[in-house]
């Protein structure tokens, strides 16, 4: 069983480094390749200001945050829910390094490179020298938009979802997963074993009935029961 949780993040500004913190985190949970519909969503008080720039972008004021929780209450129901299994974000890099920003402040271990996967690097191999934002991505896969205003952690991370499922061959997959799925049944058929059928079947009707078929036979139908001609 291959797990995957897709993930996306929303700051304070750009750079950890320059003090800046997460505020929004989801995780959206896909099993072989099939959204589950489990998922991991919090908000979080940053104790700072949030840069106006990123504001516009995600629309989530510090007012609104005023009752929730500091990263440190969160922490332990986030790392439950993502265990050892790969994390999937586009421009990985970024969401890591607030990830992991948070988790050092928690003296908690930071999570491997190796645990993430980059759907903007997928992509740029997929379609070199093309715009390749999660919205022109969806917008190229025809994966709807409808439900967003402005970004927010959680619809990005659904929506992220289905980008990552068709980079990874979308239908086609699908169409692998169910294949391999008639396979393995037929395999599973195809083991089961019978026993040898006996020749002839024993009768399933009693000596009485045999012998009343009989007795109408050639009292009733006498030469009119073709089969009789045949030793039936």
């Amino acid at each position: 069983m291959a797990r995957h949780l897709v993930l996306d993040t929303e700051t304070t500004g750009l750079d950890p480094r320059n003090g800046h913190r997460l505020i929004e985190i989801a995780c959206v949970e896909v099993v072989d390749f099939i959204p589950t519909g489990k998922s991991f969503h919090e908000y979080v008080h940053p104790d700072r200001e949030i840069d106006p720039d990123a504001e516009r972008v995600h629309g989530i004021s510090l007012a609104s945050l005023r009752d929730k929780p500091r990263f440190p209450e969160i922490v332990d129901r986030l790392l439950d829910f993502i265990g050892d299994d790969k994390i999937v974000a586009h421009n990985a890099p970024f969401d890591r390094s607030f990830v992991n920003a948070e988790l050092s402040r928690c003296g908690r271990p930071v999570t491997a490179d190796d645990q993430w996967i980059d759907t903007l690097a997928l992509a740029k191999k997929k379609f070199p020298g093309m715009y390749n934002s999660l919205d022109a991505l969806c917008k190229r896969m025809k994966i709807s938009l409808a439900a967003r205003d402005k970004h927010g952690a959680l619809i990005d991370a659904e929506l992220l979802a289905a980008v990552y499922l068709e980079l990874q061959g979308g239908k086609e997959r699908a169409l692998d997963l169910t294949m391999g799925a008639v396979e393995r049944a037929s395999h599973v058929v195809q083991t089961i074993v019978y026993g040898a059928r006996p020749r002839p079947l024993a009768p399933r009707s009693t000596p009485d009935e045999r012998a009343a078929h009989e007795s109408f036979v050639r009292g009733v139908l006498k030469d009119k029961a073709v089969w009789a001609k045949y030793g039936v």
